[in-house]
């Protein structure tokens, strides 16, 4: 959530960085800025009344102490009308304020100024490209033909337990999976980042705190009889660790990772890039998240970029880093990126990690601050990224290392499988 004083003081700009992200309704701005003004003007003449009946408060107790009991009385019946213009402007403060957060939250965050327009992902912005595609045998299978072959992702399986998007692993699947989650927050755990465990249900005030509410309600799954929602990932719970908090600055950054099975309803979604892994219901994530200082956080985004790389390195899948356009970003995004990695069989690219770096905008809703040396409480900033999402990893890893013997476990992945061939 934007803050309004700085929408008020800096509209132009507001006005510009939300045109880069397409906004549709730009004329909310001024609706804020009004609706703010309004707020303001029935603070001051209820701190003005109020500030009138505790000078008259004093004046009566003053009365009578010294005996006057009737101007004592006779103010008393003049406190009565202040009491009730109290009430009726507190009344419309309370309105005042409710619209204002109404509106408020129907803005996204403002795009960084290296965001360029765009609508389309095709517009978004190619920044890095790492390795070389593999060269496959012609009769080389997609991974969903592969998982039969080798019998280990059963689609049809879950899509009777539970429906299309909910895949069951098995043998050497199972393990792999298991094997990649351990490889991720091993490697999360070196590069500083402590694991924790949160729930994988949140309430409507975690969802509100990270952004996904009330934007995303569509795609969350709803627990209706206690009004929880599972999780679409693990950065709503870790960053909702700190809401309500005020660290202290040398606590910053803050840096946890955790692993959880994470739930999209992906609703629409269909066609032949959903296939097999490509688009799931559920699946296996290990997110990365950090709270920081403002100053800091920009460098902390390329050095989340470089944690998320690496691990693409190690796992030995040709990549692409791209810049999201402003049409392309999240509604909390003020940048992203995303990593892609070559998913030999299919030929195309498959987007396996964002990395974000959301400024003010959720520690605002969160009311996630640190405290300076000043001792003056400020918004912290909040980032977090996907190292690494499962299932395309899985689909790349399986496409691009099948050979007639089978498929060859990445060498850095076997300390951690325990076997370097699914055949």
């Amino acid at each position: 959530m934007l803050q309004v004083s700085y929408i008020r003081e800096n509209r132009e700009k507001v006005l510009e960085r939300l045109s880069v992200k397409n906004f549709k309704q730009p004329e909310l701005v001024d609706t804020i800025i009004s609706l703010d003004e309004e707020r303001r003007q029935t603070q001051t003449s209820l701190d003005s009344i109020s500030a009138e009946a505790n000078a008259m408060a004093k004046q009566i107790g003053e009365l009578m102490r010294g005996g006057q009991k009737e101007q004592a009385e006779e103010l008393k019946g003049k406190t009565a009308g202040l009491k009730e213009q109290i009430k009726l402007m507190g009344d419309k403060l309370t309105h005042a304020e409710e619209e204002l957060h109404k509106n408020l939250v129907l803005l996204p965050n403002l795009p960084h100024t290296s965001v360029a327009k765009g609508s389309t992902p095709e517009e978004n912005e190619n920044i890095f490209e790492f390795g070389e595609k593999p060269v496959l045998p012609l009769n080389a299978l997609p991974h969903w033909e592969l998982a039969t072959k080798y019998d280990i992702i059963d689609f049809e399986l879950g899509n009777k337990i539970a429906g299309a998007g909910f895949p069951v692993y098995k043998g050497k699947g199972a393990k792999l999976q298991r094997a990649l989650i351990n490889f991720f927050l091993d490697h999360a755990e070196e590069a500083g980042y402590r694991e924790v465990q949160p729930p994988i249900v949140v309430n409507e005030a975690s969802g509100f705190g990270t952004g996904q509410l009330p934007d995303k309600e569509g795609q969350m799954y709803h627990v209706g009889l206690d009004n929880l929602y599972l999780i679409p990932t693990a950065e709503v719970p870790v960053t909702n660790l700190y809401r309500d908090v005020i660290v202290k600055e040398d606590e910053l950054p803050i840096k946890n990772c955790a692993y959880t099975p994470c739930f999209r309803r992906e609703a629409g979604s269909y066609g032949a890039h959903v296939r097999g892994l490509n688009r799931l219901h559920q699946f296996d994530k290990v997110e990365i998240v950090q709270i920081t200082h403002p100053d800091e956080s920009y460098h902390t985004i390329e050095l989340m970029s470089a944690h998320v790389q690496s691990l693409l390195q190690k796992l030995g899948l040709p990549y692409r880093v791209l810049r999201l356009c402003g049409g392309d970003m999240s509604f909390a995004s003020a940048l992203t990126y995303d990593m892609e990695v070559w998913s030999g069989a299919q030929e195309r690219w498959l987007e396996v990690s964002s990395v974000s770096n959301f400024e003010t905008f959720q520690s605002n809703r969160l009311k996630l601050r640190f405290k300076g040396k000043e001792g003056k409480a400020q918004l912290a900033h909040t980032l977090n990224g996907s190292a690494l999402a499962l299932p395309r990893i899985v689909a790349s890893l399986l496409e691009n290392n099948q050979t007639e013997k089978g498929i060859r476990i990445p060498e850095a992945l076997v300390p951690y499988t325990r076997f370097e061939w699914i055949d």
